[in-house]
């Protein structure tokens, strides 16, 4: 019960490792406000309601476009109305589809993946921060992307705001870390999410040959990193960036094994 009686806003909610964040969170007693635009929040909902019955979690839902201003303003002022203090604040909604090479990409669609990816955080950290200071206490968790470090092939929206997210993160706690504020970035690599189960075998087979585990990651793990994060015993661990990838931030090139190299070449085929 490292979070009981605490209350966390947690971002897309509604599905992959949103969903699980929020069963976690409300296992160890937080209250929830899970936003989200989609009507799966509504099931993450039941299953934290669920996951959070033994330790009294309560948890409420709000359609929020976080790269509105307005939205965040107003959502965030109704859970402190309906809970009070706000803990915690986890930035995970992030649209990961906008696939175009850059000269192809559309000013809309290159808008709204910087509204959603990187103002969203900006604009919920904001409306947060104020309390947090206030009280001397606050978590806040930055979901980006290994895509931050080293770039996503024909994704640059989603590579350029998930770095600009690790800007963030360490702004917060250039500003906010003496009264009591953690910020830190969570950097996921390839996860076993509902979207990632649609990708083409092929595209899943590559990038397990790449990554040391040979495995995709589960959603609980980051889960369960999140919630050590939101907690007390996290307390001077700030301006982190932390990798959950099996080790695929490091490099695949092999020069000293030819057996490697073949034993790559056969998985990927």
């Amino acid at each position: 019960m490292r979070l009981n009686g605490k209350t966390i806003i947690v971002t897309g909610a509604g599905g992959g490792i949103g969903r699980s964040i929020c069963r976690r969170l409300a296992s160890e007693g937080a209250n929830l406000a899970l936003f989200d635009l989609a009507d799966s929040v509504e099931e993450t909902a039941d299953l934290a309601r669920e996951a959070g019955a033994a330790a009294g979690a309560q948890v409420h839902t709000q359609r929020v476009d976080v790269g509105d201003p307005a939205q965040v303003n107003a959502a965030v002022a109704a859970v402190a109305a309906r809970f009070g203090a706000i803990d915690g604040l986890v930035n995970n909604a992030g649209l990961t589809a906008n696939l175009a090479p850059i000269t192809k990409m559309s000013d809309e669609a290159w808008a709204r993946e910087l509204a959603v990816n990187l103002s969203g955080p900006f604009y919920m950290a904001r409306a947060v921060l104020p309390g947090m200071s206030e009280r001397g206490w606050g978590r806040i968790v930055n979901i980006s992307s290994g895509a931050a470090r080293g770039g996503l092939y024909r994704q640059a929206g989603y590579s350029a705001t998930k770095s600009g997210l690790l800007g963030l993160t360490r702004n917060i706690v250039l500003e906010y870390a003496e009264r009591g504020i953690t910020c830190n970035a969570v950097l996921p690599g390839l996860i076993e999410t509902p979207v990632v189960a649609k990708m083409p075998k092929e595209i899943k087979d590559f990038a397990l040959s790449l990554t040391p585990a040979r495995r995709l990651g589960r959603t609980e793990e980051i889960a369960a990193l999140v919630a050590w994060l939101c907690s007390d015993e996290s307390a001077f661990v700030n301006g982190a960036e932390i990798d959950v990838d099996g080790g695929g931030r490091l490099s695949p090139m092999v020069l000293g094994s030819v057996r490697e190299v073949e034993a790559r070449r056969n998985y990927r085929s």
